[in-house]
């Protein structure tokens, strides 16, 4: 059942769309929805990009030029070197699959989402290997009830206090074992193809755990991306956000046939 609190927000939030409707005659207007959003507090999910963050193993370092100054020209422009899938980032279908779709295909209507978080960050500081489970996911659905078609779940592992520690993200130990926390296939599988999940995401640089990345498994991903379904990696400030109420606005550009870029993410609170 939905927790207390949740009911409380779902039936105001409710109540005051009912009585506009009930004076207009209408629906809630944008300009309505507006000013209840606008009221609300604002998360940022993302972190700032720059040279010399954690990514992944295989992708270089970042390159910022300075083109244009202000002393000299007048104004300032700069040049950014990355791969596409730096800092919090989007990955399309298409970087893992060709003919799937790629950035500039993601349908604007699957970038605004109710937000679900599943906060396995005790789990975690016990054991850095750990990935989520269904009996995670069960107990998320005891508290607020049945995880919402189209919803955004984002898992909370608090890897991200980490940042910008690129060795402490990696958590490699001498023998070159990777030790950090990571989706499961049973939670996967239960949430694209029964809940019906628009996307999801997570703190860490991979969907898969350390362990199996140390070993170039990346099965979770490939899994994920195969559903023509997109997903956010290197999310941040998950501690600020609750677990169920909130919805999530991701926003990135649209690079023709890009295979990934540089995301914004924003979670608007209940």
């Amino acid at each position: 059942m939905p927790s207390p609190l949740l009911r409380m927000q779902v039936i105001g939030f409710s109540i005051a769309m009912a009585l506009a409707t009930a004076a207009t005659g209408k629906e809630p207007t944008l300009a309505q929805a507006y000013a209840v959003l606008a009221g609300k507090r604002f998360v940022d999910l993302t972190h700032a990009f720059a040279p010399g963050i954690p990514h992944w193993k295989g992708f270089s370092d970042e390159r910022v030029t300075t083109v244009y100054t202000q002393a000299k020209d007048g104004f300032t422009a700069q040049e950014f070197c990355h791969v596409g899938q730096w800092g919090t980032h989007v990955d399309p279908p298409a970087h893992f699959h060709e003919g799937l779709k790629t950035v500039d295909r993601i349908d604007p209507k699957d970038m605004l989402m109710p937000l679900v978080v599943l906060d396995v960050h005790e789990q975690v500081a016990k054991n850095p290997d750990y990935t989520v489970t269904l009996d995670d996911v069960k107990a998320w659905e005891r508290r607020h009830g049945r995880i919402p078609e189209h919803a955004f779940v984002a898992m909370r592992t608090d890897w991200s206090k980490r940042w910008p520690d690129g060795a402490a993200m990696a958590n490699q130990d001498q023998d070159g074992v990777y030790h950090y926390p990571g989706w499961s296939m049973e939670v996967l599988k239960l949430l694209y193809e029964d809940r019906r999940i628009a996307a999801s995401g997570h703190e860490t640089t991979d969907t898969d755990p350390g362990l199996a990345t140390t070993k170039d498994d990346y099965s979770l991903e490939s899994y994920l991306l195969g559903r023509d379904k997109y997903q956010i990696e290197l999310l941040a400030n998950l501690d600020q956000v609750p677990e169920a109420g909130a919805i999530v606005m991701v926003s990135f550009p649209k690079p023709l046939n890009g295979s990934g870029f540089p995301a914004r993410v924003i979670a608007i609170l209940p």
